[in-house]
């Protein structure tokens, strides 16, 4: 969309207060102009001089609103007002620079602009030329001489040409600049508008991507302990008539889960209330407490292997996180859905390029993987971390579930799109 420039009403107001010092200043330069005749014998009336001023002035209080109507106006009365001597050329002088530069600073189609002040320009260039040679004959004439080119008038006159082109190129110049500074303010503008309409999204964003954490190690915390509490409870049930102590141990078992539970939540709850980013906040989770899931997850009824393959390496506190939850999340979809008789068997394995870590079921044979939450917040989890994520059902039945992190994660890892779908 081309630039176009509109004056304020403070601008158009200030118009307003320079036309009329211009028109107190034009009378009193007519007055003073008068008394020193500066024209000489031939100089006009006193009431010609207040005309001019009204005509070159006026204009002035719209000359933001139609420059290219006010130029002219302005131009063409100095021009017959020098031409009849009328005893004001200075105010005159400044009226017609404010009206050329307006027609540079302001008028929009910059097409009619460059026309209007280049007709101008030519056309005083000519009438001066005009004026120029007339009053250099009749000066040779009176001095009973020749006019040449190196007469002293002609000279003078070649002054005053030096001088008129300073003025109007100066008018141009000035008003070009002008306009051109204002294209560059408008552009700042709008760029500005648009940081600040980005910064609007991005903060919308990290607070929908707050949400969506938030929501992922709820659920994670919750999904996981409440799911062994339900498998403990059941299992209690069924042997509480036939063997009390068995049961009391599994009562036992539901109390812990409940501990950890309110363990793991309170700790969410500090790292969320954690100044900054919070993926970069503390936490005590490390991949040794992958252990600790498969000796639960064993006493919550599905027999799980757990072994570490390789040496171990540092890794960072996010990553670690991310993988505990994954193999949480795991072994708990095992347990809801591989069905009786199921186990599991977890593996944590370090090379030199990164750490992985892989949970295999067995039990119930899965034909499709339905969609849900669970392992959509796994896949999050891995492609935050830098990562992959393979999730693929076994032919004997079971899931093998695969997450691996580059120990340099490169940017925008892609997500293998195999076996999509979710579990719940």
């Amino acid at each position: 969309m081309p630039f176009t420039r509109t004056p304020t009403p403070r601008e158009l107001r200030s118009d307003l207060v320079l036309a009329a010092v211009m028109f107190a200043g034009a009378v009193l330069s007519a007055a003073l102009s008068s008394i020193a005749e500066v024209y000489g014998d031939e100089q006009a009336e006193l009431w010609t001089a207040l005309v001019y001023a009204a005509v070159i002035t006026a204009p002035l209080a719209v000359r933001r609103r139609w420059p290219g109507i006010v130029a002219i106006i302005t131009a063409l009365a100095y021009f017959a007002a020098v031409t009849i001597k009328v005893p004001e050329i200075y105010v005159g002088n400044i009226a017609m620079f404010v009206g050329l530069y307006t027609v540079g600073a302001w008028m929009n189609d910059r097409r009619r602009a460059l026309v209007v002040r280049v007709g101008i320009i030519v056309g005083m260039f000519i009438w001066l030329i005009i004026t120029m040679y007339r009053d250099a004959i009749s000066e040779a004439d009176k001095a009973d001489v020749a006019a040449g080119a190196f007469s002293p008038y002609v000279a003078f006159m070649m002054i005053q040409i030096l001088l008129n082109v300073l003025y109007f190129g100066g008018a141009y110049y000035f008003g070009e600049r002008s306009w051109h500074a204002a294209v560059q303010r408008s552009v700042l503008e709008q760029r500005t508008i648009e940081l600040e309409r980005e910064r609007e999204v991005t903060a919308a964003q990290a607070v929908a991507l707050d949400r969506v954490r938030i929501a992922r190690e709820l659920h994670d915390v919750v999904a996981h302990h409440v799911s062994v509490m339900g498998v403990q409870a059941g299992a209690a049930r069924l042997v509480l008539d036939q063997d009390q102590e068995q049961s009391r141990r599994i009562l036992a078992g539901i109390e812990s889960s409940a501990r950890d539970a309110i363990r793991e939540l309170r700790q969410l709850l500090e790292t969320l209330r954690t100044p900054g980013d919070s993926s970069d906040a503390a936490s005590t989770v490390t991949l040794a407490d992958i252990a600790d899931l498969a000796e639960a997850s064993t006493a919550a009824g599905l027999p799980t292997e757990y072994a570490v393959i390789g040496d171990p390496v540092p890794v960072p506190s996010v990553v670690a996180v991310n993988l505990y939850r994954i193999a949480q999340e795991s072994l708990t979809n095992a347990r809801r859905h591989a069905g009786p008789g199921a186990t599991a068997d977890v593996r944590v394995r370090y090379d030199e390029d990164g750490v992985e870590v892989e949970v295999v079921n067995t039990g119930r044979a899965v034909g499709a993987l339905r969609p849900g939450l669970g392992q959509l917040g796994m896949r999050e989890r891995a492609a935050a971390s830098g990562g992959t994520l393979e999730i693929t059902p076994r032919t004997p039945g079971g899931l093998r579930v695969r997450a691996r992190v580059p120990l340099q994660p490169e940017p925008h890892a892609p997500i293998p799109r195999a076996a999509e779908g979710t579990l719940s």
